[in-house]
């Protein structure tokens, strides 16, 4: 899955403290670095559990938005 920093993860569940799907990539590798763009908490997650809940993905800077 091609995801990189400034991307928006659109996830399948919402983010438990303010109910926002939309989360803003700050850092790729073997985690993510996400931040909530609803409250603006930061958390890590690994990657294979961030990659099985994403519903999808908006690309910044003119990239194309896509189902995953």
């Amino acid at each position: 899955m091609d995801i990189s920093v400034g991307d928006v993860l659109i996830m399948k569940k919402q983010h438990p403290g303010c109910g926002s799907n939309r989360m803003n990539v700050l850092r790729v590798g073997a985690d993510f670095k996400l931040s909530c763009a609803g409250c603006g908490r930061t958390f890590m997650i690994g990657r294979s559990k961030c990659e099985k809940s994403i519903k999808a993905v908006e690309h910044g800077e003119n990239k194309t938005a896509f189902p995953t």
